[in-house]
């Protein structure tokens, strides 16, 4: 009833649920119990880092970022609140991929071979090329993930998915990072990464090349993940008029959110940086 009140007449909604307008009034002048209380501020801080998620975290990472800001709880009673208060996640699409054929080109061999783990930073990459829809036009996104941290270490952005595309995108993770020689490179067999240009900077710094086998994306998981989660948590939620316009949300959510905020279930509900910076 409360919940209704600048809806419906009080007299009416006693009425209707067998109440009696004495019995509400005596319940409204009653004071909260301390329980009450306590779910009133957990709700409130729940609700704070809801926004502060972007409207992403469901009951799990809210939970985590509970114990993380030191508010003790429970992980039951943080899902019943949210579930009550009609607070969720934004509701994902559906996952699906679809395999293309490609002309034969030069490849590697597929050396990661679905092992989507790293002992360390900068021992394993992974990179790949999505699109996104703006009303310019396509607007194409090239990075460079470690599979240690899942960190975004390189990136780049164009209209057309040309070799340069993929080539910043790794000089970015190059700069960034300093690998030394021996890190292992994956990709998908695109013309962008079977490139000369792209193998020649790949040797000089000792980086050993991986690449998918044909038609199976799912070589790159972890890739196609990020994406997936880059698409559901931010594009699929705007309408771009431009092309740069795609450009400022998708580099404020990779440096501003994911790298630095974003809690990841596969690091302990820690961010990428937070991840790195425990085993510094």
């Amino acid at each position: 009833m409360e919940a209704h009140r600048g809806e419906f007449r009080i007299g009416t909604m006693c009425e209707v649920l067998g109440v009696s307008r004495s019995g509400y009034y005596a319940w409204r002048r009653r004071p909260r119990s301390e329980r009450e209380e306590g779910n009133a501020r957990l709700l409130a801080t729940i609700r704070r880092l809801y926004a502060e998620s972007r409207g992403i975290y469901g009951s799990p990472r809210i939970y985590a970022a509970l114990l993380e800001h030191g508010v003790a709880c429970g992980r039951h009673r943080v899902a019943r609140l949210m579930r009550e208060e009609g607070i969720r996640s934004k509701t994902k699409r559906r996952f699906r991929y679809i395999a293309t054929k490609r002309d034969e080109m030069p490849s590697a061999p597929n050396r990661l071979a679905r092992r989507f783990t790293a002992k360390a930073p900068d021992r394993v990459w992974a990179a790949d090329i999505t699109i996104v829809k703006t009303a310019e036009g396509w607007l194409h996104l090239a990075v460079v993930l470690d599979l240690f941290s899942r960190r975004v270490v390189g990136w780049a952005m164009s209209a057309t998915p040309t070799q340069t595309l993929a080539l910043e995108a790794l000089q970015m993770a190059l700069a960034n990072r300093s690998p030394m020689p021996g890190l292992l490179h994956h990709s998908d067999r695109g013309g962008q990464y079977a490139s000369a240009s792209y193998q020649e900077l790949l040797d000089e710094y000792g980086i050993v090349c991986s690449m998918s086998r044909p038609a199976n994306c799912l070589d790159n998981a972890v890739v196609e993940s990020f994406f997936h989660t880059l698409k559901t948590e931010l594009v699929y939620h705007q309408l771009y008029r431009t092309r740069e316009e795609a450009r400022r949300a998708i580099f404020e959510y990779v440096e501003g959110f994911y790298n630095r905020t974003r809690l990841h279930s596969t690091l302990d509900y820690r961010s990428p940086e937070a991840y790195e910076s425990s085993v510094a």
